[in-house]
């Protein structure tokens, strides 16, 4: 395989290179109505809402961090950089250097090792006195680090970024008289798999030969030979301008050829050939474009600065043509999960990007149209004409090796046992392109990538599903993860396996297709067994009750995301309630995702204080200093959900009805909300003042029909950008339907209400501390 493949498009706004195309508009402030099209104005730097959360939430450090889970940490997706103190050594600065395209290639050792993510290097910054003091700030806006280094023979002034474009990490020092000698030092890293430390190696995998470092007229070049042929390349230049010092540094990785070092020197070239304040620029540009594609402020100033972390943290680490994130995102580090994770953790990092407006940063669309026939190609032989299935672990082309010995988990056989029959994956990894597909109304997303890749991922299913006596059809043995225990009618897979064929039947009407499969989804929808369940709720699957401490909500997937099961119907809502009780109800296991998963389930329940409360439990017990998450390793995907469940108490927007401020705690007197992405394609903007909906305001994308339980007291009335009033039909309680064309607004207020619409940060309420490591 090539490191630069030959990308299938998918074709449409919704992920090429228009939805990016969106960046460079101009953000716009609301003023008073009437409105005109003219009344949206441009903010401007001061008091630029924007620019005051985002300075709000920059983490700081005035102490030296010490690990992975404290320090600052910068990327754009494909090259990362974590910075922290050069373990053992107190006098030194950790720059680590990570890129998430550089992997092995050896599949007959699996994904976990022989496709492995590998591990490049690190520079060290040591200065010449010894460190007495730190003062930094990640500036989230312009996606840079600054501060100072205090020794005590002078200080480093030092500024860094990955640049947005470029594969560049660039770090300007200016040092004082006594710290003029500083030096850097590059560290390359072993080239095996991080799983070496934590499990068994397989039979004859061995590293990589070491890295060589070359001289190429003062760039150097730590060149790393593939076993399996190919390289990859840290080069890196030092130049000196007047007062400071820059250290320019790229990574380039190629397989099979042997063609890193030459583009990776170019690089360097044409990069240190520019000073930082040359390359900033268009970076900062990039940067301040994106944050300016929605706005949410709440009142809790310690929530709303995680929050605007993980839409910085997102983009560092996601773009559509970058892979598919890792576990621990571009900044590898030693860990068991050097791999893609495809049985939670890829759909619980990506959830967020629909919502806060950012489809530009949706990899999982690209990625599973692009390789989809590796999709098919690694089932078992009798199933690939058909079917398509995706196992739990990959490399960044979706190949897992799963056939390789301790190389993995290939996709299950139901009814088979070993392997673990994990069967469900791709159907959840396609509800993630769904989403897309329903945030954009974007049909060729539909066309060519749900509908055909979840035809196949169904037709897996159906291939051993077989009728009961009981006139039902069932599953033989598969795998909920990660409880640990098969079983027959997983409720996993039910789940899936039911909204798989009711998606089906939806998109082929959509399409206009008429699918000879179709008679056999209307089948299984009406013929599928229940779910299993018990007194505790829903069980594991037939016979396996739900009875240990578990992470996973892997069994309640009907609650949420899917929303087949919802507590909207009055008949549910005893068995969701028992549900997520008795599931958070075990101690030992639980994990920061469970949390995140229970605060979701709660917004859908309307109950924010609830969901607030799991947040609060995420925050105390699992979040680290700088915001990432541990789990027996650095992974990213639990703080990335966090903040789709503050979407899903702001906004829910599934079964075609938009609900704005479903779940919000009552100490959130104020809110603001503005160009929140909904199902429909709708972009929204509302207010909550003192307690209660001021002003809700929809702008249709698609035309798509727009049903909205507004939460407004009293009387309503609806008007058009223009001030006139726009017709609607009371649906239900606090429900309307508005007839929008594509283009249209409507703004919602209460009867003879003129709100102010502008856009601007509420008054947060108790102090908090930043995130970092402040000095208190």
């Amino acid at each position: 395989m090539s490191s630069a493949p030959t990308r299938r498009t998918v074709v449409g706004t919704a992920v090429a290179a228009g939805a990016a195309a969106g960046l460079s508009g101009p953000a716009t402030a609301y003023a008073a109505e009437p409105q005109t099209p003219a009344a949206a104005v441009t903010a401007q730097p001061a008091g630029d809402p924007w620019a005051t959360v985002l300075a709000d939430a920059d983490l700081v450090w005035q102490k030296l961090p010490q690990t992975w889970y404290e320090g600052p940490f910068l990327g754009n997706a494909l090259l990362g950089s974590g910075i922290y103190a050069e373990p053992g050594d107190a006098n030194a600065v950790r720059f680590n250097v990570q890129h998430s395209e550089v992997q092995d290639h050896r599949p007959e050792f699996g994904s976990l090792f022989g496709l492995a993510r590998l591990p490049i290097g690190y520079f060290t910054l040591e200065p010449v006195g010894a460190i007495t003091a730190i003062d930094w700030r990640l500036r989230l806006r312009d996606a840079e680090l600054t501060g100072t280094i205090t020794t005590d023979k002078g200080t480093l002034r030092l500024r860094a970024l990955v640049h947005n474009s470029r594969s560049l990490l660039a770090i300007e020092v200016t040092p004082s008289a006594g710290e003029t000698a500083f030096r850097w030092v590059f560290h390359p890293a072993e080239a095996i798999s991080p799983r070496v430390a934590f499990k068994p190696v397989p039979d004859g995998y061995t590293a990589n030969p070491p890295a060589v470092v070359e001289d190429h007229q003062g760039i150097q070049a730590a060149v790393q030979p593939l076993l399996a042929g190919g390289q990859h390349v840290t080069a890196w230049r030092e130049r000196t301008h007047p007062g400071r010092r820059t250290l320019y540094v790229t990574v380039a990785h190629s397989h099979p050829r042997r063609t890193a070092r030459d583009r990776a020197l170019k690089d360097i070239r044409l990069a240190s050939a520019l000073s930082y304040d040359v390359l900033a620029p268009s970076h900062r540009a990039w940067w301040h474009a994106y944050y300016r594609k929605s706005f949410l402020s709440l009142p809790d100033a310690r929530l709303q600065r995680f929050y605007w972390i993980q839409l910085y943290k997102v983009a560092a680490a996601a773009r559509a043509d970058a892979p598919v994130m890792a576990t621990s995102g571009p900044w590898l580090e030693s860990t068991p999960w050097p791999a893609t994770w495809w049985n939670l953790n890829v759909q619980l990092e990506y959830w967020l990007i629909h919502g806060s407006n950012h489809l530009e940063l949706d990899a999982v669309t690209r990625a599973l149209s692009e390789f989809r026939d590796n999709l098919s190609n690694q089932l078992d032989t009798p199933y690939r004409k058909d079917s398509a299935g995706i196992p739990r672990t990959t490399d960044i082309h979706l190949v897992n090796g799963g056939d390789a010995a301790n190389g993995g988990y290939a996709v299950g056989i139901p009814g088979q046992d070993p392997p673990t029959p994990e069967v469900g994956n791709l159907t959840w990894a396609l509800h993630n392109v769904w989403l897309t597909y329903r945030h954009t109304m974007d049909e060729s997303v539909l066309r060519e990538v749900v509908y055909p890749l979840l035809r196949k991922s169904v037709a897996y299913y159906l291939h051993f599903l077989t009728p009961g006596g009981d006139g039902k059809l069932h599953l033989p043995a598969t795998f909920s993860p990660e409880y640990g225990v098969n079983a027959p009618d997983c409720n996993y897979d039910l789940m899936l396996l039911r909204w798989g064929c009711a998606t089906l039947l939806d998109s082929a009407r959509l399409l206009g297709v008429k699918d000879p499969a179709a008679p056999r989804w209307r089948e299984v929808l009406a013929k599928l067994t229940p779910y299993p369940v018990d007194e505790n709720g829903f069980m594991i699957g037939a016979g396996v009750p739900f009875a240990k401490s578990h992470r996973h909500y892997s069994h309640l997937l009907a609650v949420y995301p899917l929303y087949e099961v919802t507590w909207e119907d009055p008949a549910k809502r005893e068995l969701i309630e028992t549900s997520l009780n008795h599931w958070v109800g075990f101690e030992g296991a639980l994990q920061g995702y469970t949390f995140t998963g229970a605060a979701s389930m709660s917004a859908q329940m309307g109950r924010g204080e609830d969901a607030l409360t799991y947040l609060g439990e995420l925050m105390s017990r699992f979040i680290q200093a700088n915001t990432m998450y541990k789990e027996s390793g650095p992974v990213i995907e639990t703080p990335l959900s966090a903040a789709q469940s503050l979407h899903d108490m702001v906004c829910q927007s599934w079964g075609e009805v938009i609900r704005i401020f479903p779940a919000l705690p009552a100490a959130w007197r104020e809110l603001v909300v503005h160009d929140f992405r909904t199902q429909g394609a709708f972009l929204l903007s509302a207010a909550r003042e003192d307690g209660r909906t001021r002003w809700v305001r929809l702008r249709s994308e698609a035309g798509a029909p727009c049903v909205v339980r507004h939460s407004l007291d009293g009387p309503i009335e609806v008007r058009d950008a223009r001030g006139r009033r726009l017709p609607y039909e009371t649906v239900g309680a606090g429900t309307i339907r508005i007839a929008l064309r594509r283009g249209q607004e409507a703004i919602i207020t209460a009867r003879g209400d003129r709100p102010d619409l502008t856009v601007r940060p509420v008054e947060a309420g108790e102090p908090a501390p930043r995130w970092g490591l402040p000095a208190s």
